[in-house]
């Protein structure tokens, strides 16, 4: 396949973007954007609004690195879309390229913020290179082939468990015998797929002395258990290098004022990891329970007037801020880091 094929509209860009200007010679800084589909993706480049189209392939990925490369860009910037980013991502970062990862809800509500409400491949991209040059979120290194697995085996214990939920709520509204045989040997194959994929998460951390070290911390904590443990492993690794502020607003569990003029609105919490914040939302459930230290806490909330649900998110950052500490002292619970 030709290189014209691998990167359309490439051609048309002519030399790099010249770096500097003719006044002061002051650096001007170059910024990119990538849309990703299934087979494609759409790249843009600021300054200029330049586009390209790239085939979602190994070998036309490389050569769009490369090509990059030559225009040395601030920051290269991609949304999360249910994993199609990964390959993406690792071929890229594996070239050096500054690249970041968002949350899509960022980008939307960006776009929003300066009136682009029309959608099409080329206008994401065009979006997210515009986010990253107003933005500029902080690149995040890649950590490689034995990352990607922990982050498959833990996508996949997920989707296990949410298709046996599933089976089993529907064996619970079925009255056909028939269908209600099927959904049992089903039901029965996803637990001990689900019991394997398990062994195998357990495993795999066991054989990494860093994950496994950190694994350990994460479920020294009465509340915490494996599954929440792994989940936090891959999706939040900034835990332990952040301060308790940070930490909290890269989640979401930090709450913002809604006050304007005179009116005083409830403060809440928005954005952020979602799949974390679930996590941490049955991390804290069962703490307050069984962990006396935020047991203690959010007993003290409700008795001074808290609704449950505000309490209990006000346990979820707390949890977060403890095991933010743990991680970064590399300390085991213990009640001095409540």
């Amino acid at each position: 396949m030709s290189e014209t094929s691998h990167l359309q509209g490439w051609a048309k860009l002519g030399a790099p973007v010249d770096q500097y200007s003719n006044r002061g010679r002051s650096i001007v800084e170059t910024f990119v954007g990538i849309d990703i589909s299934k087979t494609h993706v759409d790249v843009a480049i600021r300054p200029g609004d330049q586009d390209l189209h790239v085939e979602r392939t190994p070998a036309a990925l490389s050569e769009l690195a490369k090509r990059l490369l030559e225009l040395s860009p601030a920051l290269v910037v991609m949304e999360a879309t249910g994993g199609l980013e990964v390959e993406v991502a690792s071929i890229l970062a594996a070239s050096n390229l500054p690249v970041v990862v968002v949350n899509p809800r960022q980008v939307r509500d960006f776009a929003k913020a300066i009136g682009r409400l029309a959608k099409t491949d080329r206008i994401d991209a065009r979006v997210l290179a515009h986010f990253a040059e107003a933005v500029r979120p902080e690149p995040r290194a890649l950590q490689g082939a034995e990352a990607d697995e922990l982050q498959a085996l833990v996508a996949r214990r997920l989707q296990l468990t949410e298709m046996l939920v599933a089976e089993e709520n529907r064996l619970r509204n079925c009255r056909v015998d028939r269908i209600r045989t099927s959904l049992k040997l089903h039901i029965e194959g996803l637990k001990k797929e689900l019991s394997a994929i398990s062994r195998d998460l357990k495993d795999f951390l066991q054989k990494n002395e860093v994950w496994k070290t950190k694994d350990q911390l994460l479920q020294s904590f009465k509340g915490v258990g494996p599954n929440t443990s792994a989940m936090l492993l891959v999706d939040l690794p900034e835990l332990g290098k952040l301060n308790r502020k940070q930490i909290a607003a890269l989640v979401g569990v930090a709450p913002f004022n809604c006050d304007s003029g005179a009116f005083k609105g409830k403060r809440r919490i928005w954005g952020g990891r979602a799949r974390v914040r679930r996590a941490l939302y049955m991390a804290a459930l069962v703490a307050s329970r069984r962990n006396p230290e935020i047991a203690s806490f959010y007993n003290r909330l409700v008795g001074a007037g808290k609704p449950a649900k505000v309490a209990l998110t006000a346990c979820m950052r707390k949890l977060l801020t403890i095991l933010n500490a743990m991680l970064r002292t590399l300390q085991p619970w213990n009640a001095q880091l409540a």
